[in-house]
């Protein structure tokens, strides 16, 4: 319908407009969303995250229990790289362009344009988090809380961009911080001590890991494109001149593992590796990577409703999180080739399709 191709476009260039990075405070995003939601049982999932920031996460819910819910996250990734202002909306040939244009503020407007748009007979209910980009810490409170877990859902549409092709299954992460302590001194000196000295014993360890997983038919997974975890690497002198001993070494490691790879030899090696170097290591985990077999009936509505295979992806959602509440997919739309890059933008043709979609989805459990 052209209204709610306006008021999807209307409201995505509207969040767009709004910073919301994982490092400041999403309510004003939070209380944009509510204003479009009139006639909704909202429940505020308020929290603060590990650096004190205020976050709020929404449950809103209108009609019978027991249905779907489409689901979507309220932050963004930093503006690392714009030149165009990214908080300034643009509509280009069809095209919006702005931070969080596709990752996703725009797929959430679309969620929330299509649940309003419900006859009251439909359970139409919304899962708005915050901290997908860092923690996942905004889901994990929605997963937890009564209001959710009050409504028995069937299960949840996880709007994420896949081009409106359902997305059955995805890999979640374990992060990995070895941190390497020295003393700082002038290096002229030789009374100082250079952590990295420390640090490359376990660095030499976990690349061997790296290779392991790349090249190992244990480790790989062909239901996957790529096959093979993602295993990345960052290194942190924070800051240190040359001239100066290295007092803290911090190497980060991002590990992408799937549902159905044991991955306790890899986990076990890097604990061992960080103990023979004398390195500290503390680690975040994800969820357990979500996927649902082909017959489920999730799954099979959704590739009834879309026409399209259903897949997996190797990239993380809130979903990992969230399948403690009900059985989850990952489907919608715009494309994740642009996402967390300088250039993100979504068609606003994708997000008026999704709105009929998502409401089709929703549908199916009118009683």
């Amino acid at each position: 319908m052209p209204d709610d191709a306006d008021a999807v476009l209307r409201l995505a260039a509207d969040l767009v407009a709004i910073d919301s990075r994982s490092s400041v405070s999403n309510l004003a995003v939070a209380e944009r969303i509510e204003a479009e939601l009139k006639g909704f049982d909202i429940a505020r999932v308020d929290y603060v995250d590990a650096n004190g920031v205020a976050k709020r996460a929404l449950v809103a819910h209108r009609g019978p229990r027991g249905g779907y819910a489409l689901s979507g996250h309220m932050d963004t990734v930093p503006e690392t790289g714009w030149t165009d202002p990214p908080w300034t909306p643009r509509l280009v040939d069809g095209v919006l362009h702005g931070l969080g244009s596709v990752d996703m503020k725009g797929p959430v407007a679309a969620c929330v344009i299509a649940a309003r748009g419900l006859p009251d007979n439909v359970p139409a209910t919304l899962l708005l988090t915050a901290d997908e980009e860092t923690s996942k810490q905004g889901a994990r409170a929605v997963a937890a809380s009564d209001a959710a877990r009050a409504l028995g859902l069937k299960g949840i549409i996880v709007a994420e961009p896949t081009g409106l092709m359902p997305v059955r299954g995805h890999r979640s992460h374990i992060e990995y911080t070895a941190v390497a302590t020295g003393v700082q001194a002038h290096s002229s000196t030789g009374q100082g001590v250079n952590a990295n000295w420390a640090l490359i014993p376990f660095l030499v360890e976990v690349k061997a890991l790296f290779e392991r997983l790349r090249h190992d038919p244990a480790f790989r997974d062909e239901a996957y494109d790529p096959p093979f975890s993602d295993f990345n690497l960052v290194v942190d002198n924070h800051g240190t001149a040359v001239n100066v001993t290295v007092a803290k070494a911090t190497a980060r490691i991002k590990f992408r593992r799937s549902r159905n790879v044991d991955t306790a030899p890899i986990e076990a090696a890097v604990r061992d590796a960080a103990a023979r170097a004398g390195v500290t290591l503390t680690e975040k985990r994800e969820g357990t990577p979500p996927e649902l077999p082909l017959d489920h009936p999730l799954v099979r509505l959704a590739v009834a409703e879309t026409g399209a295979v259903a897949r997996t992806a190797p990239y993380g959602t809130d979903a990992s999180e969230l399948q403690d509440l009900a059985p989850c997919i990952v489907l919608g739309p715009g494309t994740i080739a642009t996402a967390h890059t300088p250039r993100e933008c979504v068609a606003a043709p994708d997000l008026a399709a999704a709105v009929p979609l998502f409401r089709r989805l929703l549908a199916t459990a009118a009683g």
